[in-house]
């Protein structure tokens, strides 16, 4: 049992309630629950097998929580759960991802057309029974199609972060066999893609026999199948395929280079070694009959007159070529990062209070932490108003005054407005350490509309950092729609940050569009958008992402120590053409006559400094 487990009962609990039209708290607390399960860097087996009583401490976690908790890790079940799945069909759940479906449309569905899965809904779709449905009509019907369409593309993939949970479990199951020598996982987990589609698990041992039995022994497997003598393949409750493999230890390199893929960067690896007059497969690299490498995949690089290229790079963009002219990059590393530059507390819709986020954050050896709750316009979020952040930054002040290794930052994460312009003062925002500018509505606008959106946002001079630039959710919502070159110009001429976003339902910006940011000379900062102490962990998640974009650490601006970041800062202010907010962190900087309390004023965008 993971906590990605825990995490996905409670998760389909809140969707069937939700559709049921049960309390909205009931619901947003199994919610709540599900996102502490799976965030939470221990186990919460082994706290629920252990220490029952602890699982209250956790964020959202009551004793009725806690209780359930103790019963999912004790009977593998949830009997709430089975109860609720009785009175409405499991496959609603389905359904509720799909962009423009809600609960109560769901629920329309089911009672009015019998519709269940998103197959049946294609079904209905198609026949335009969808469409005369009362509250639906052509338009809606034309989003569903194309969002079923997206739906079978992206089916049963995982977040990164969850099949990660899933794939450790697996392997500290299968070192528990005797005799088994290597054991690693292959295929797009091991190259950190954003999703998985399932798990590729290769292993050496003394005998396979043993291996395999162990293997669809696994107390989650759902269905056994395919059963061999050196390999078998598995399906977990939660949907997940599980490929494994018994390689023979000269083999082991060869085989996970191999399953490694991608495929299109192996099908360019099969054509350098017949240029060389070697046959590359995942038994090794032959030269005629006689295997001359396979057993690491150093060796089988070298044999092939290559570097050893990392796994988050095999996708066929170049990186065979920049091997083979000694010109791939030192990648990004979690210990490159001093700190991080967009979190939230109990300011706005954080879980944690601002005491307790530097606590934690001092405790993973940060030098810095930006807090950067949110601004009015968004009013699930309670965002703080004008005096607000200046309560705030009072508060940052005396933490600094205390803190000893760590320096927190006064910043705020802003919601650029439909038409351009910034859900804060100009006053306000030159008196921060940080200004982070992001999307969370108007997510439809045409392309060339939200492009000029963002670009109006950019230009102000007091902006540091674009957030989690296309505003996507993975498995939820595409990002918007933008000419991201138009973008990554308007950034690198201006000096604006883009931001990769590890929320792990986000990393955004992706690894391509990273990729592309660099190219054009633009800086980024991993950041993880914690809005618990729990997720400050999260940064992993981000660096994967940049790794996948290419990124070193002189491409990343909170690889720098604090002096560097605000002299960066600053200067990207003062390119605007605007003043230099030169107070140093925790000191409030006012500029010009304040307005009058009580009274937001949105910024006006432009090139000339706030008057």
């Amino acid at each position: 049992m993971e906590n990605a487990e825990i995490a996905r009962l409670f998760r389909e609990l809140a969707d069937l309630l939700e559709i049921e039209g049960a309390n909205p708290f009931r619901v947003r607390a199994y919610r709540t629950a599900a996102r502490t399960a799976e965030t939470h860097p221990d186990s919460l087996v082994e706290l629920a097998k252990q220490h029952p009583d602890q699982l209250t401490e956790l964020p959202g976690i009551g004793e009725d929580l806690a209780a359930k908790i103790v019963e999912i890790v004790a009977t593998g079940r949830l009997g709430l759960l089975e109860e609720t799945t009785h009175r409405l069909p499991k496959g609603l759940t389905a359904l509720m991802r799909l962009p423009g479906l809600g609960p109560k449309r769901v629920r329309q569905l089911h009672d009015q057309l019998g519709v269940r899965t998103p197959r049946e809904l294609s079904a209905a779709v198609a026949s335009g029974r969808v469409a005369a449905l009362h509250g639906f009509g052509p338009r809606t019907e034309a989003r569903l199609r194309a969002a079923l369409a997206e739906h079978r593309e992206e089916n049963r993939r995982f977040p990164l972060s969850v099949a990660s949970q899933y794939g450790e479990a697996l392997l500290e199951w299968l070192r528990q066999v005797p005799g088994i020598a290597e054991v690693e996982i292959a295929g797009s987990l091991r190259r950190r893609k954003d999703t998985v589609g399932d798990l590729d698990i290769l292993v050496t041992a003394r005998a396979p026999a043993p291996v395999i039995s162990h293997f669809a022994e696994y107390p989650e497997v759902e269905e056994i199948l395919a059963q061999g003598p050196t390999r078998a393949a598995i399906r977990l409750r939660a949907g997940l395929q599980v490929d494994l493999r018994v390689l023979e230890k000269e083999s082991f390199g060869a085989g996970l280079y191999y399953f490694t893929g991608s495929k299109a960067h192996n099908i360019a690896v099969r054509g350098l070694a017949r240029s060389r007059g070697f046959k590359v497969n995942e038994y090794g690299v032959w030269r005629g009959e006689t295997r001359v490498a396979g057993r690491s995949e150093r060796e089988v690089a070298t044999a092939l007159g290559l570097p050893l290229i990392p796994p988050e790079l095999r996708e066929d963009r170049g990186e065979l070529q920049a091997a083979l002219a000694g010109r791939l990059p030192k990648l990004l590393e979690l210990k490159d990062l001093r700190g991080d530059l967009q979190s939230h507390t109990t300011g706005s819709d954080g879980r944690d209070t601002l005491a307790a986020m530097a606590e934690a954050a001092s405790a993973l050896g940060h030098e810095y932490l930006a807090v950067t709750d949110h601004t009015p316009a968004l009013r699930v979020t309670r965002g703080l108003d004008r005096e607000g952040f200046r309560r705030q930054r009072r508060a940052i002040e005396r933490i600094n005054a205390k803190a000893g290794g760590l320096t927190l930052l006064a910043g705020a994460e802003v919601d650029i407005l439909a038409d351009g312009s910034l859900d804060l003062d100009d006053d306000t925002l030159w008196g921060l350490d940080l200004v982070v500018v992001s999307l969370h509505t108007a997510l439809s606008l045409p392309r060339q509309e939200q492009t000029r959106r963002v670009v109006q946002a950019l230009r102000h001079p007091a902006v540091d950092i674009l957030g989690h630039p296309t505003a996507r959710l993975l498995g939820e919502r595409a990002g918007v729609q933008l000419d991201m070159d138009e973008i990554y110009q308007v950034a690198a001429d201006r000096g604006v940050i883009l931001e990769v976003n590890a929320q792990p339902d986000r990393l955004d910006l992706d690894d391509l569009a990273s990729q592309a940011a660099i190219r054009h000379g633009v800086r980024l900062a991993v950041s993880t958008d914690a809005h618990a102490v729990q997720e400050l962990g999260f940064l992993r998640w981000g660096v994967d992402q940049a790794r996948r974009g290419w990124a070193t650490r002189e491409n990343v601006v909170n690889t720098l120590p604090l002096p560097a970041l605000m002299q960066l800062l600053h200067r990207a202010r003062a390119s605007g053409g605007a003043r230099k907010n030169t107070s140093p962190p925790g000191g409030m900087q006012r500029a010009g006559k304040p307005r009058p309390h009580g009274r937001r004023t949105r910024s006006r965008q432009g090139d000339s400094p706030p008057r």
